[in-house]
This record gives structure tokens, sequence and C-alpha cells, in this order.
């Protein structure tokens, strides 16, 4: 079966929408093998898994609406957004890049364009991508990021704002710049908001702390982390900030490997919990685990594999 790359490049070559040129994309992305998504730090070529037949049909009536009207900035930013839903986060880089280049004060084509930089490992594009966008949402009154992928409540639980801040301090813990990730977490966190963005945000504040040495400060980061919180999405995070506060036992948490983003999560939360208690062998476990799994976009492996290359925790 073809790779979703292939599938969709013809149809976009097909209907004759394609905007940029090869030397654009170039410029845009790293070159990898033919069908590959990215490399991982390992130098491992990574590939997309097939999209189920309702993540395709959603991408398929974005496409439809921007091939309809493509110089309206929401169908290129849900185009995108339905193309890295399908693991074509190539793509979807070059989409987010037309909408910049259509809409250079819109502030969503940076924060996508960023999150999905940090998919491919291209950190330091990703920085770039968000620090721009946080020139461009001085001001700006914060506004809710609606759901590609709704919760069980069909809830939205982001801003585009706290979503720029947790994506650049996501990039610049995987680049281990912890100061410049706490800074980013920490306004973040100051956007205020639900439950879900408090034990989210949390749980990140803690560990750069924990890297930092400030044992203390990590505590106080999870005064406001209770077991009766309103929690609708994240409850890997609650559990792992549970976690850290002994409130909850490891025993307790759902399974920890890498076979999907939630179980990422909390594998990568609970193989620093292990760091942290003197035990490198089973946290040092842990990671390769995580990295053995198929989940290679998730924030939970791609952090595992950061840490297994740079060894320097």
């Amino acid at each position: 079966m073809k790779n979703i790359r292939t599938l969709l490049l013809a149809i976009t070559l097909a209907s004759g929408c394609g905007w940029l040129s090869l030397a654009n994309a170039a410029e845009l992305l790293p070159e990898v093998p033919t069908g590959a998504q990215a490399l991982s730090l390992q130098g491992e070529a990574l590939y997309a898994a097939e999209p189920r037949a309702d993540t395709r049909a959603n991408l398929e009536s974005a496409q439809a609406s921007y091939e309809a009207d493509p110089n309206t900035a929401d169908n290129i930013i849900w185009y995108g957004r339905r193309s890295a839903y399908a693991g074509d986060y190539r793509h979807a880089i070059e989409i987010f890049s037309e909408g910049a280049e259509k809409f250079p004060e819109d502030t969503r084509f940076f924060r996508h364009r960023g999150h999905r930089y940090i998919s491919i490992r291209e950190f330091d594009r990703a920085i770039a991508d968000f620090e721009r966008a946080v020139q461009l949402m001085q001001n700006l009154p914060v506004q809710v990021e609606p759901d590609g992928l709704p919760n069980s409540q069909n809830i939205p639980l982001t801003s585009t704002q706290g979503n720029v801040w947790y994506h650049l301090g996501l990039a610049y813990y995987l680049k281990q710049d912890w100061p410049r990730a706490l800074a980013a977490f920490r306004n973040g966190y100051n956007l205020g908001g639900n439950d879900d963005n408090l034990v989210s945000t949390g749980h990140w504040i803690y560990m750069i702390l924990r890297r930092m040495g400030d044992d203390a400060q990590a505590a106080v980061a999870l005064n406001e982390i209770t077991t009766e919180m309103n929690i609708i999405e994240n409850m890997s995070y609650h559990e792992l900030c549970l976690l850290y506060k002994g409130e909850m036992a490891i025993e307790d948490m759902m399974a920890a490997n890498g076979d999907d983003p939630s179980n990422a999560a909390v594998a990568y939360g609970i193989a620093n919990y292990f760091y942290y208690s003197g035990d490198r062998q089973r946290s040092d476990e842990l990671l390769q685990r995580i990295v053995s799994g198929s989940s290679w976009s998730s924030f939970g492996y791609i952090a595992a594999e950061t840490d297994l290359a740079n060894d320097q925790r």
C-alpha cells in the first residue's frame, strides 16, 4: 500500500494546486529517504502509518475547501492541520508556509508550522516560528483554538497563545535549554485557563526545575495540582503530577510503554521520575522502551529520543 505522503502528493499534483516549487520545498524541509517523513536523532528514517478512514475523509474535505478557495486563511489552516493528522507532516509544513506567505501577520501559521517542525525534529526552525508567533500575538486577545481531534466532551481546551508558549517551551526543552524552556512554559501557565492546561504545563515546569536541580521550586510548581481537579483530556499529565507529589503510586499509573501518545507521555515522565530518584538504569531502560514503540511523533517519544541522543540528564 502506498504511503500517505505519496498518496497526498499524487492528489495535489493531479488537482494542479501545488503551491511550492521543489526549490522552495528543499529550503523548508530536510532531505529524507523517499516516503519518509523525518529522520530520528539517531538517523533512522521515520514513516507515517496509514491513516484511518475517517482521518482520510476529513483530509479530503479540508482539501476540497482549500481548492475551492485557497486564499482564505481558515481553509489553509485546516488543510494543513488535517494533513498533519493524516501523518504527512512535511506536506503540512508546506501548506502552513503558503499560509504564512499569504497572511504574514497571522500567528496561527507560525504556531502550527512550528509544531510540525518539532514532529520532524527541526527544533531550531520550530523555535524561530514560535518566536515569530510570540511577536505577532502581542496585545491580541486570547483566542480559543478549535480542536481538530475533539475530546469526549467536545470542549476546546487550549488557546492559540497558550499553544505558542507550550510548544516553544517544548522546543527549548528538546534543545535542553532549560532557562528558556522554563520561561516559555511559565508564560503559558500564567495565562490561566482550565485544569487540563494547568496539569499539562505544570508537568513540564516540574521536570525542567528538577533538571535544573531546583527541587524546592519544582515542588512549589505543583501546589495547584490536586486530586479533585476536573480533567477532561490530560489524564496522563494529571497522574504524573500526582506521582511527583507523592499522591499516586507508579503501580496505579496506566501502562507505561511507547505504543501511543498518552502512554509515551506517561512513560517519559516515569523515566524522569526514576532518574530524579537516582535509578539511572531503570530510567534508561524505560527511555529505550519508549523509542522502540511506534509513536515517533509524540512528545514523550521525541523527548526520550533527545535524552538518549544527548545523554546529558
